[in-house]
C-alpha cells in the first residue's frame, strides 16, 4: 500500500525479537501527505510480521490523529458527535472506526440521533463494499470523511467530519 517505503530503523539483539513489535510512522515521514496539515497529525501503526535479512515486513494496524488536533474542533456553540463503528470489510477483516462529527451550531438530541444513525449507516456501507487496504486509503486521504460529510450536511449545517482513529480487528479483540 505504501510502495515498500522504509518506515524506521528498529534495534534488536536478535532477529527473533522483532516480529509482533509495533512501529509508528507519521504520514509526513512517509511522504504521503505532501504539505497538508493532516499529514503532520496523522500517525500510522504497523506490526512487524517477519524479518528477511535487514528488512522487516509490516502489516498496517490502523491510524490515529493527534488529540491536540481533534481538540481544535471543539468550539462553543457547536455539537460534537463521537461514534464508534465496527464492521467487516469485503476481505473479511474486522475494522473499527472512531468518527467525530462537528455541527455548525448546537443541535437538538433528535437531530443528533438522526446524524448518528446516518453516520453509522454510511460507515457500515462504505466499509462492507471495499477491502481493508482500500478503506484505510480512503480514510487516510479524507475521501471517507468527505463522503459522510456530504450525506450529513443534508440534515443540518456541518462543520467537519473526521475519522480520528482506525483499528484492525486483531488489535481491539
Amino acid at each position: 500500500m505504501f510502495e515498500h517505503k522504509e518506515l524506521c530503523e528498529v534495534v534488536a539483539s536478535d532477529d527473533k525479537r522483532l516480529p509482533n513489535r509495533i512501529v509508528r510512522a507519521s504520514l509526513m515521514e512517509l511522504g504521503m501527505g505532501g504539505a497538508s496539515q493532516m499529514a503532520m497529525f496523522t500517525t500510522l501503526r504497523f506490526r512487524i510480521k517477519d524479518v528477511n535479512g535487514n528488512d522487516a515486513n509490516t502489516m498496517l494496524l490502523g491510524h490515529d490523529i493527534a488529540p491536540s488536533f481533534i481538540r481544535t474542533f471543539a468550539r462553543r456553540g457547536k455539537s460534537l458527535i463521537h461514534q464508534v463503528v465496527d464492521e467487516k470489510t469485503k476481505d473479511n477483516e474486522t475494522l473499527r472506526l472512531k468518527v467525530i462529527a462537528v455541527t455548525g451550531a448546537r443541535v437538538s438530541e433528535n437531530t443528533r440521533r438522526n446524524l448518528r444513525n446516518i453516520l453509522v449507516d454510511e460507515c457500515r456501507k462504505s466499509i462492507a463494499e471495499k477491502n481493508f487496504d482500500e478503506v484505510i486509503q480512503d480514510v487516510i486521504y479524507g475521501r471517507f470523511s468527505s463522503k459522510i460529510f456530504s450525506r450529513l450536511k443534508t440534515i443540518t449545517k456541518m462543520r467537519r467530519v473526521e475519522v480520528r482513529k482506525s483499528e484492525r480487528g486483531e488489535v481491539f479483540k
